[in-house]
């Protein structure tokens, strides 16, 4: 889903028209009926909400699927999902329309806030990272536990959770483009990266200190019932709000509360606002939440 979520869905269009009728070539058939049942079964399946001008982009992403099954009409690719709900291609068709936009230390300032909450800890901290994409963020929480606890960090864990299965795929390889990780400080890139060389030229690798800490697990916030337990210290759950309703919104704060400690603190993106949505949480700062009181 930290957090769905560098591809963004933009939206597809019916084969041969755009707009109100300006023609444009297309291999295979998608009508607005297809379109109006894709955004129906993401909604179902994972709670995004497609935007009806997001339609060219999930073109693009599920084309490649029919085209995988040598199919060349939206109508038969879906009808194959809906006759076979556990099927393995419900997996693609999801990975397909997840966005997966994120950063070493994105949106720095919550890192300084989270490293001032767990300082003085001394049961074992545990975080949650509800976004996980391919692994920046839970990778830049695990090296705020390292600088800031020192040889406790140890015994601390990340829980780094998303429901794209390649996005998390990349995460568990800790494997990022050089010119990714120069944007961090010269210190944290030479404690925290190991340097490609060779066939590697160009990669940098998370050090096996860092990657301990974290452990990633396939997770879909709609799911009835979540394969992880509280109680946390912390839980990231930024930029994946915004593809929710605020029903979907509501009732996943909702479930977060009881997996927090009674001073666990709630990281939201820049963008989220939840003030309005639960009353479980109060805000305490820029896009940062505690526990409401009872």
């Amino acid at each position: 889903m930290g957090g769905v979520l560098s591809r963004h869905i933009e939206g597809a269009v019916e084969a041969g028209q755009w707009g109100s009728g300006s023609q444009i070539e297309r291999d295979l058939i998608l009508t607005d009926a297809d379109f109006t049942r894709i955004r129906e079964l993401i909604y179902q399946r994972a709670g995004i909400v497609l935007a009806e001008h997001k339609r060219e982009m999930v073109y693009s992403r599920l084309a490649k699927r029919l085209r995988h099954h040598g199919l060349t009409r939206f109508s038969d690719y879906l009808s194959r999902l809906e006759r076979q709900p556990d099927a393995k291609e419900w997996e693609a068709f999801t990975n397909a329309l997840t966005t997966n936009l994120t950063a070493f230390f994105r949106e720095a300032h919550h890192f300084p806030l989270l490293a001032d909450h767990i300082r003085e800890k001394r049961d074992p901290v545990r975080i949650w990272c509800a976004a996980a994409s391919t692994g920046e963020e839970p990778y830049s929480i695990a090296m705020t536990l390292l600088e800031t606890l020192g040889s406790r960090a140890a015994q601390a864990r990340v829980i780094a959770t998303d429901i794209d299965t390649d996005a998390l795929n990349k995460a568990r390889a800790g494997v990022y483009p050089q010119e990714q990780v120069r944007k961090l400080d010269d210190v944290r890139v030479k404690r925290f990266f190991q340097k490609g060389t060779g066939r590697h030229d160009g990669l940098a690798r998370i050090r096996p200190e860092v990657s301990s800490l974290v452990e990633f697990l396939p997770l879909n916030l709609l799911a009835p019932q979540w394969a992880i337990k509280g109680s946390f210290d912390a839980i990231f759950c930024r930029n994946i709000m915004i593809y929710f309703d605020k029903e979907t919104q509501s009732k996943i704060l909702r479930r977060f509360a009881p997996l927090m400690k009674p001073d666990g603190i709630l990281f939201a993106g820049h963008s989220e606002n939840f003030s309005y949505i639960s009353d479980a949480f109060k805000l305490r700062g820029q896009t940062v939440y505690n526990l409401a009181k009872k």
